[in-house]
């Protein structure tokens, strides 16, 4: 990545307004993998998390290399699975893990959505199960039903740092799954046969990547740009409100970007500026998490910022934008939105596991690995950890490719959901 540094002049002509809480869905968390959330499945999937800044990590709780096989010696190891990465992917798949972590029955509508006042699409696709909803998914790759409720036949949980460092973290070994927003091959400069025969891409969703501006840049009527446009900003030819044709509002802009690192950061660059390595020399200030930009762009005014859609608000309020002629509006219901797979910045959301190669199981998952992933790789998946978290749910197609992956591994006498 190429190293852009903050522009100390401009930023020192304006108030800026100190960003290290919290917005959004997710709490922050550390960059060296410490749980994020979802361990003691009781926040009803909302993704919210209070990481014990106290806590350490011991050797059990760093992922598949530390499994321990069950007593008879033929059953799927049962050890914490541990996934890290993305703040992107985070929402995703820490609420995935709240959900497994609870293994609540079918009758918690909040969950299974089996009772009259709150039916999940996808249950009944399901084949309405009645079993515990963990319980249900590992039986398919042979873990024995616990029967108990917040206890399933393994624990999960999801660290909360960025794309670089969970892509980083599996293939190292320290995690069992590593959440990105970017390909691998642009985050750690791989080749694309590197990347096939080391790790496994488990695609569970994708984001219509939106470029956000404050409500004061609303109000003044900014409610579209062009793709030029935004170039122009990120890359200083466009450095005031008032430069953009048809705006009367002189407000210095105040461009964010996301850390360097961070897949959100290398999408951007890919999908707007044609390179991951392209320079950003109008970058005022960066973050190292989605909840940072959100919370920078509702405190600034003039402010304008790249980001996951599960971060917008009344505050943090996407905009169309104009790609050579076709508008792509922030509306699921426009002829052309930014929910479209066509949307130029519309990127991928990964959850990547490890090719070993003295792995029994093969296809580059354990047993643990593949029950988790295949939860989130079906209707019932797509709509209440996608979708719930306002992300773009994979198209039919894309979604039978993925469960191929998987359902190599599942029980031969049951079939996949």
């Amino acid at each position: 990545m190429s190293d852009d540094s903050d522009r100390t002049g401009r930023v020192s002509r304006r108030t800026f307004i100190a960003t290290t809480g919290t917005v959004g869905i997710a709490g922050l968390a550390g960059c060296g993998g410490q749980s994020g959330g979802g361990g003691d499945g009781g926040d009803g999937g909302d993704g919210e998390s209070d990481p014990d800044p106290t806590a350490t990590e011991t050797p059990s709780d760093m992922g598949g290399s530390t499994e321990t096989a069950a007593d008879d010696g033929d059953s799927p190891a049962t050890s914490l699975l541990n996934a890290e990465g993305s703040s992107t992917v985070y929402p995703i798949s820490n609420t995935g893990s709240s959900y497994w972590n609870s293994n609540a029955p079918p009758s918690d509508g909040e969950y299974w959505g089996s009772n009259s006042e709150s039916t999940v699409p996808g249950w009944e696709q399901l084949g309405e199960p009645d079993m515990l909803i963990a319980d249900y998914f590992a039986s398919k790759f042979g873990f024995e039903p616990t029967e108990q409720r917040s206890s399933p036949p393994f624990p999960t949980t999801v660290g909360l740092s960025h794309s670089g460092t969970g892509c980083e973290a599996v293939t190292e070994g320290l995690v069992d799954i590593g959440n990105s927003s970017g390909p691998i091959t642009a985050e750690l400069d791989w080749s694309e046969e590197k990347a096939q025969n080391t790790v496994v891409d488990n695609v569970v969703g994708r984001d219509g990547q939106p470029v956000v501006v404050s409500s004061d840049v609303i109000d003044a009527g900014v409610t579209q740009l062009t793709g030029e446009q935004v170039r122009g900003i990120y890359q200083d030819e466009i450095t005031n409100w008032s430069q953009i044709d048809g705006i009367d509002y002189d407000q210095e802009i105040y461009a964010i970007g996301r850390a360097e690192g961070s897949g959100t950061d290398t999408s951007f660059r890919l999908n707007m500026l044609g390179g991951a390595d392209a320079a950003m020399p109008g970058v005022d200030t960066r973050f190292g998490q989605n909840q940072q930009v959100a919370q920078a762009v509702s405190q600034n005014e003039g402010a304008i910022a790249y980001m996951a859609l599960a971060f917008t608000s009344e505050t943090v309020v996407p905009v169309g934008i104009d790609f050579e002629g076709t508008l792509y509006e922030p509306d699921r219901d426009a002829e052309n939105t930014i929910f479209d797979s066509d949307y130029p910045l519309n990127r991928d959301l990964h959850m990547y596991t490890l090719i070993e190669e003295d792995n029994p199981n093969g296809g580059g998952y354990d047993a643990r690995e593949a029950a988790f992933v295949n939860m989130f790789l079906n209707e019932f998946g797509q709509t209440v950890f996608v979708e719930g978290n306002n992300y773009i749910p994979l198209p039919t197609s894309d979604l039978e490719s993925m469960k191929e992956k998987v359902s190599a591994l599942a029980t031969e006498d049951l079939v996949m959901p």
